[in-house]
């Protein structure tokens, strides 16, 4: 097939600690010996959308130095996120679909009192070491506020890298909506926390959350994986227990930056091993 020999590697949300732990993580299994240039495809959604700029920029070591800096540009926010994922679940009670309960979402945001765009949108900007799209292919989700529908920024949307990943990271209520070309976004994470079915078309692709997986998320990912075909070899990780102790209760607190990026490193020293086996299998396996 085709798709044989392509990776796609998938970066689900979770905050600022989930920026550093999805850090952490691909830092350690670059330390135990896993090659990331082997990636043929990024889709980052909000964290992950963060993360996959970084490194498809190349700047991953610059990204990781600066979750272990005390001083930050990140904004701390205080944030019960059970009572979060409450008010959500509320809000899109008895929604017809997918995209009608993101549009419920999307007005929620647009009405919601946050710091302005510009303020927001400069904390992006400290986060990426470079501003430029890059030539790996990277696939960055949002959601239009009005309509509630998917929206994959990528190299070819004519949108600046920044916006992209600012409209990917913009969560609902405590972020403003990031406007682009007159068009309001919301973050990627109100479709789907992992938006896996964008990797469609790779033959192997594997997917980090910072988070533990419980319904409705876990059986969503399981829909997503199913859409990607039966030949597809999936690899998903999720956070450990110690991981999920590290990022703490509020992914959304600066301050946990620094243990949630260890937590992430210690978690793929233990399985670094495993995925360059899945990556050598997949390479013996093909002809020629």
């Amino acid at each position: 097939m085709e798709n044989d020999t392509t990776t796609a590697l998938v970066l689900a949300g979770g905050g600022v600690a989930g920026i550093a732990w999805e850090l952490g993580f691909l830092d350690g299994l670059r330390a135990g010996g896993m090659a990331l240039d082997d990636v043929d495809l990024v889709v980052g959604t909000s964290a992950g959308a963060a993360v996959g700029a970084q490194l498809a920029t190349g700047c991953l070591d610059e990204a990781v130095a600066a979750q272990l800096e005390p001083a930050t540009n990140e904004i701390a926010v205080a944030v019960d996120l059970d009572a979060f994922r409450a008010r959500l679940a509320d809000l899109v009670a008895g929604a017809a679909d997918a995209t009608e309960a993101c549009a419920r979402i999307g007005r929620m945001a647009v009405e919601a009192d946050t710091v302005s765009e510009d303020v927001r949108r400069a904390v992006i900007a400290a986060r990426l070491p470079v501003h430029e799209w890059p030539a790996l292919p990277l696939r960055l989700t949002a959601v239009d506020a009005a309509s509630g529908a998917l929206v994959v920024f990528d190299r070819s949307s004519r949108v600046p890298l920044v916006d992209a990943v600012a409209a990917s990271c913009a969560v609902p209520g405590i972020w403003p909506p990031t406007t682009i070309h007159g068009v309001r976004y919301i973050d990627g994470g109100a479709r789907s926390l992992t938006n896996v079915d964008l990797a469609v078309g790779a033959g192997l692709v594997l997917v980090l959350v910072p988070t533990v997986l419980v319904d409705p998320a876990q059986e969503q990912l399981d829909r997503e994986i199913a859409t990607l075909g039966p030949d597809v070899e999936t690899v998903v990780i999720v956070a450990d227990g110690a991981s999920v102790a590290a990022i703490g209760p509020n992914p959304l607190d600066p301050a946990r930056r620094r243990p949630a990026l260890e937590a992430g490193r210690a978690q793929a020293t233990g399985e670094a091993a495993r995925l360059a086996a899945v990556l050598a299998g997949r390479v013996s396996r093909q002809p020629g």
